[in-house]
């Protein structure tokens, strides 16, 4: 008998701008599922065409309750005016970036899960 425990994947798909008010509802989302150690959070930032320093308490959060449980969060489609601030608080470096939804899981079927610590 072989059991296979699939990755379990939570996608975000935050839309507009996350500044105060963006980021409040993505706040809530995120609050609205408990991290386990066998998932995936992806915030897919594809249709974020504008982020503020208040933005970033929401991501920052995510990440920290994500670390914790040993849950494994990730951004990808990062528009160029997120990325600017990711780049310019050095968070860049803190969170794992892919291009694409896609790159997740050919970089994921490469590495195992190893959670930065």
């Amino acid at each position: 008998m072989t059991l296979t425990q699939e990755l379990q994947v939570i996608l975000f798909k935050p839309q507009g701008s996350i500044d105060l008010e963006g980021g409040k509802t993505l706040s809530e989302q995120m609050a609205g599922v408990m991290p386990q150690a066998d998932q995936l959070w992806v915030i897919d930032l594809a249709e974020v065409n504008f982020m503020d320093s208040s933005g970033l308490v929401p991501l920052v959060k995510g990440l920290k309750a994500a670390r914790q449980s040993g849950c494994r969060l990730v951004l990808c489609n990062v528009q160029a005016p997120v990325r600017l601030i990711l780049e310019l608080t050095q968070l860049d470096s803190v969170f794992e970036i892919f291009h694409t939804y896609e790159d997740i899981f050919t970089t994921v079927k490469d590495n195992s899960l190893v959670l930065a610590g």
